[in-house]
Formats: C-alpha cells, sequence, structure tokens
C-alpha cells in the first residue's frame, strides 16, 4: 500500500496532521493520547508497517469486521 493512501484513510477517519518530521507524518485526533507516525517515502510501505500504523490508529478491527 502506497503512504499517500494509508495517510488518506487516517484522514478520512477523523486524524489531523499534528506534524511532519523529516518523512514521517504524525498524526493526531482530537480526544485522544494516541499519536499515529506514517513513513512517508512516495512509495509502497511493507505490510508490517501497515498493520501497525491501523492497528494504532483502532482501524485494523473495523477493516477485517467489514
Amino acid at each position: 500500500m502506497e503512504s499517500s493512501r494509508l495517510i488518506r484513510m487516517l484522514m478520512d477517519d477523523g486524524w489531523q496532521l499534528d506534524r511532519i518530521v523529516g518523512s514521517h507524518h504524525h498524526f493526531k485526533r482530537r480526544g485522544s493520547t494516541r499519536l499515529v507516525t506514517v513513513p512517508h517515502p512516495r512509495k509502497d510501505l511493507s505490510i508490517g508497517t501497515v498493520r501497525s500504523v491501523l492497528k494504532t490508529a483502532g482501524l485494523l478491527n473495523r477493516l477485517y469486521s467489514s
């Protein structure tokens, strides 16, 4: 999965870009203390990285249940 698609999924779920440090985009959600970090190399991310980001954001279970 491309990092831009993963970023779009997060933003569609209500996550907002908090800051960018190098090639890493950090997202926060209002009312949450979680910080989700997405590497943004403009190429495909490994499946392990995608699963980790989705799990941290709470999206992994929702994707498998629908």
